[in-house]
C-alpha cells in the first residue's frame, strides 16, 4: 500500500455547506478509485502567503489515503485541475 497525503485550497467565496459539497465530492473520487481515507484535517481558512487566482485567502483541507496505485491520486489530480472551486492542491507520497 502507497500512503499519500492530499492537501488542497478550496476558494474562500464559498459558503460553509458548498465548501462541506466540494470536500466530500473529492473525498467521494478517492474512495470510488479504491483510495482508502486514512485521515482528514481541516485547517480552516488562512491568508494565501501570495495571490493565487486573485484570492488572497483561502480554506485548507488535508486527507491522508491509502492506495493499491496512483489510480485515485491520479483522478483526484485530474478534476482538481478542473474545478474552479479549488485554487491549488499539492499531493505528496508519504515514505514510511
Amino acid at each position: 500500500m502507497k500512503n499519500y497525503e492530499i492537501m488542497f485550497i478550496v476558494k474562500p467565496t464559498l459558503g460553509e455547506d458548498e465548501i462541506k459539497k466540494v470536500i466530500s465530492n473529492f473525498t467521494k473520487v478517492l474512495t470510488d478509485n479504491g483510495a482508502k481515507v486514512t485521515g482528514t484535517q481541516d485547517m480552516g481558512q488562512r491568508t494565501l502567503a501570495y495571490e493565487i487566482k486573485k484570492f488572497k485567502s483561502g480554506y485548507y483541507y488535508v486527507i491522508t489515503v491509502e492506495a493499491e496505485d496512483s489510480k485515485a491520486t491520479d483522478e483526484f489530480n485530474r478534476l482538481a485541475l478542473i474545478s474552479s472551486d479549488i485554487i491549488r492542491h499539492l499531493i505528496t507520497k508519504i515514505e514510511k
